[in-house]
């Protein structure tokens, strides 16, 4: 996501200044060198850490993987490698494009053998804050998220141990662009390449891709004016969803605002829910898979809506090709279920938005497209 690191303390080595400003030169988050005392470090790494952007929360950087310059780049050439499919034909970036905000377009994505998943490709945009990963959240840590892809029979269908003994012949391999050993032994201080430390460096590249210079970002900031049929789309997403004489504390609102809250601007809970899709979950049950929970059932993790205007398809399956149908889908109220989420309104004749309303509130919905961060040179493919 737009992760734009602009301002950097002063280091006495031209040559690493230079870096800096290659993989750094956009603006809304910054690195500054900080120690490196982990073991984690390579002495050679030049470790830095994000400048959080305004009305964010922290990040919670692993202790065992801090960010280092070398680090992320050796992620980012990683997240681009198709050696690490089994044909040589996919990269994860094959997957998450930067035009669908690093996401796939397409409502399931095609692997190396042409199977197809059962799950829209989540979009790859501020996943830094995330507490867990997949839709049904089975992975807590984006490291641990990072391994499943390679070695799953239907995406890349590489077992790790080839794939790291692929990235190991590259020091020695005339036809590739790229010396990993080299490459691992600055970042990591050790040329033996190992799964953990391929996972560490791409998870490093996704921490850094962060956006916040949306037209809603500059809005907060004092930046620029929204339309007034922005603004209007804005007041319905914070309000209460129904007639208030049907729905008790109605307020002719879209009720968005309970899973995708703007507090700390991420425009989600991340938490686990069913919004009324589906009457029963014998496809998919989503969260309960992991949890064991019947009550988890259809519950899926709640996506940001950031850039939410270029990742469609919409909802875990890509059933919606658009936003339009996606907002129909909450103002009908959603299907009844089980485990529905309180907050729909399925029994009392849905949100009730009309149509001036609906057309406001995807007003609202573009200022959260932030475009310079889907073209931000340094997370496109390097090869």
């Amino acid at each position: 996501m737009d992760m734009e690191l602009t301002t950097m303390k002063t280091h006495s080595i031209t040559s690493i200044l230079l870096l800096f400003s290659v993989l750094f030169t956009t603006g809304c988050d910054r690195c500054r060198e900080v120690p490196c005392d982990t073991a984690d470090c390579s002495p050679a790494a030049t470790p830095f850490e994000l400048e959080i952007p305004p009305f964010f929360p922290p990040m919670d950087i692993p202790e065992d993987n801090p960010l280092t310059v070398e680090g992320i780049e050796l992620g980012r050439l990683l997240f681009w490698e198709k050696q690490l499919s089994a044909d040589g034909s996919m990269s994860c970036g094959s997957c998450h494009l930067p035009e669908s905000s690093f996401s796939d377009p397409n409502p399931y994505s095609t692997g190396i053998t042409g199977a197809t998943g059962i799950r829209n490709a989540m979009a790859i945009i501020n996943i830094g804050w995330a507490p867990s990963f997949f839709w049904d959240g089975r992975a807590l840590t984006l490291e641990e998220q990072i391994l499943e892809p390679v070695e799953h029979p239907d995406e890349m269908a590489l077992e790790w141990t080839q794939a790291v003994a692929r990235l190991q012949a590259t020091e020695s391999a005339a036809q590739s662009d790229v010396n990993y050993p080299d490459r691992f032994e600055v970042a990591f201080g050790d040329r033996n390449i190992t799964a953990e430390g391929v996972t560490k460096a791409i998870a490093q590249f996704l921490r850094t891709m962060v956006s916040a210079d949306s037209k809603f970002d500059q809005w907060r900031r004092g930046e620029t004016v929204l339309t007034d049929d922005e603004f209007a789309g804005y007041e319905i997403f914070l309000r209460e969803g129904g007639d208030p004489e049907t729905t008790p504390g109605g307020q002719f609102g879209g009720d968005c605002f309970h899973c995708h809250s703007e507090a700390g601007l991420q425009f989600s809970d991340y938490l686990f829910r069913n919004n009324g899709l589906d009457s029963t979950f014998t496809a998919d049950a989503g969260h309960a898979i992991v949890s064991g929970n019947p009550l988890d059932s259809g519950r899926f993790k709640t996506p940001t809506l950031r850039n939410i205007a270029l990742t469609g398809p919409y909802m875990h399956d890509g059933r919606f090709q658009s936003l339009e149908e996606v907002i129909d889908h909450y103002n009908s109220g959603g299907v009844p279920s089980a485990t529905i989420d309180p907050f729909m309104k399925y029994t009392t004749g849905g949100l009730a938005l009309s149509p001036v309303q609906k057309s406001q509130l995807i007003a609202f919905l573009h200022t959260l497209t932030d475009t310079s961060f889907v073209q931000n040179p340094h997370f496109q493919d390097p090869h």
